[in-house]
C-alpha cells in the first residue's frame, strides 16, 4: 500500500513538472516571437517610409559606406538569430523578473523609435550620407518637441530591453554603443546646424536624448 501511494506522488509529481516545462516552453517562444516580428516590424517601417519618401538621399558608392551597411545587416542578422538559439551569455539562472523588464524596455524602444520615424516623415536620410536634404525642414512636434534624437534612444532602449529578455550578458554591448551614438548625434547636430535653417534654435529649446534633462 505505502508503494503504491509513493508512486502516485512520484506520477504526479513528475506530471507537475513536465506541465511546468512545457508553460515554460511556450512562454519562451511568445516571448521570442515578439522580439522577432518586434524588430521585423521596425526594419519594415523604415524600408516602407524610406521608399515612399519625395526626396531620395543622394548616396555615392564607397568602401566605408558600403562597410557600415554591411556591418548594420550583419548585427540585424546576427541579433534575429541569436533570438531562436539557447540562451547566449546567461545573466541569471532565473531570469523571469529580468525578462519581463527587458521586455518593458525593449516595447518602450521600440515605440519610441517607430512613433518618431513615422514624425519625421520626409524628412529623414540614412545616418551613412551624412547630408541635408533640399526640402528637408525642422522637425519639432511629437517626441521631437522633448529630444533632438529619439529614433537614437529608441534604438538603444531597443537593444538594451531585448538582450535583457534573452538573459544575454550581450546587454553590455549596449554600452559601447551609447557612446558611438552620442558622437554621431553631436556630428549630426553641428551639420544641421550649420545647414538647416531653424535648427540652431530648435537645439536651445529641446535636449539631446533625455526629456528635460539632457
Amino acid at each position: 500500500m505505502l508503494l503504491r501511494v509513493c508512486l502516485l506522488k512520484g506520477k504526479r509529481a513528475t506530471t507537475s513538472k513536465g506541465y511546468g516545462s512545457h508553460t515554460a516552453t511556450t512562454m519562451m517562444l511568445v516571448l521570442q516571437t515578439y522580439l522577432f516580428f518586434g524588430l521585423i516590424f521596425h526594419k519594415v517601417v523604415w524600408e516602407v517610409l524610406r521608399k515612399k519618401g519625395k526626396e531620395k538621399p543622394v548616396e555615392i558608392k564607397s568602401f566605408s559606406l558600403t562597410a557600415v551597411k554591411a556591418t548594420k545587416v550583419g548585427i540585424l542578422l546576427g541579433i534575429l538569430l541569436q533570438i531562436w538559439l539557447p540562451h547566449v551569455l546567461p545573466i541569471s539562472a532565473e531570469p523571469f523578473l529580468l525578462q519581463v523588464g527587458g521586455v518593458v524596455i525593449y516595447t518602450i524602444g521600440l515605440m519610441i523609435a517607430v512613433a518618431a520615424r513615422f514624425q519625421l516623415g520626409d524628412n529623414w536620410a540614412n545616418i551613412e550620407t551624412g547630408q541635408v536634404l533640399s526640402l528637408q525642414k525642422v522637425v519639432a512636434k511629437g517626441v521631437y518637441a522633448y529630444v533632438r534624437h529619439p529614433i537614437y534612444i529608441g534604438d538603444l532602449l531597443l537593444l538594451l530591453g531585448l538582450e535583457l529578455a534573452l538573459n544575454s550578458w550581450l546587454v553590455l554591448g549596449v554600452l559601447i554603443l551609447a557612446p558611438i551614438v552620442m558622437l554621431k548625434a553631436i556630428k549630426e547636430e553641428r551639420m544641421l546646424a550649420d545647414t538647416l535653417p531653424g535648427y540652431g534654435a530648435y537645439c536651445e529649446r529641446s535636449k539631446r536624448f533625455i526629456p528635460f534633462v539632457f
